[in-house]
């Protein structure tokens, strides 16, 4: 794999409870709504579970995720291709972290500040709904 090693660690305050935290984060259809312009593979379940494997793309990059844990607060997944690492994901009643390790030539920092930013404001925008 070509990049350097990178790591990056964010925690950030919701206005959100627990449980539609973890929908947003364990849900392909709800991920979907806040991870995009990043498109996940076709065919998903309405959940993600340990040993799924999916890829998700962002024009020509790919990044293939191996779901190993999956529970009401916590999502870790291996990754491989864009990104050979690891990403986690730890959440409760007001709040959200994420954990991104790995090999890369993409700014993960960058990608990973984004993501949250993009996940807070879908918090919001469904909670106001």
């Amino acid at each position: 794999m070509f990049g350097s090693f990178q790591q990056s660690q964010l925690r950030i305050e919701v206005d959100a409870s627990a449980e539609a935290i973890g929908q947003s984060l364990l849900e392909p259809d709800q991920i979907q709504k806040w991870l995009a312009p990043q498109q996940l593979s076709s065919g998903l379940p309405p959940k993600l579970h340990q040993d799924l494997k999916f890829t998700s793309s962002l024009g020509p990059i790919t990044i293939q995720h191996q779901v190993e844990v999956a529970n009401d607060h916590c999502l870790r997944m291996i990754l491989s291709e864009g990104i050979d690492g690891f990403h986690e994901w730890y959440w409760g009643d007001g709040w959200v972290q994420s954990r991104l390790e790995g090999v890369s030539v993409l700014p993960l920092n960058l990608g990973q500040t984004l993501s949250l930013w993009r996940l807070r404001a879908f918090l919001t925008t469904a909670k106001a709904s």
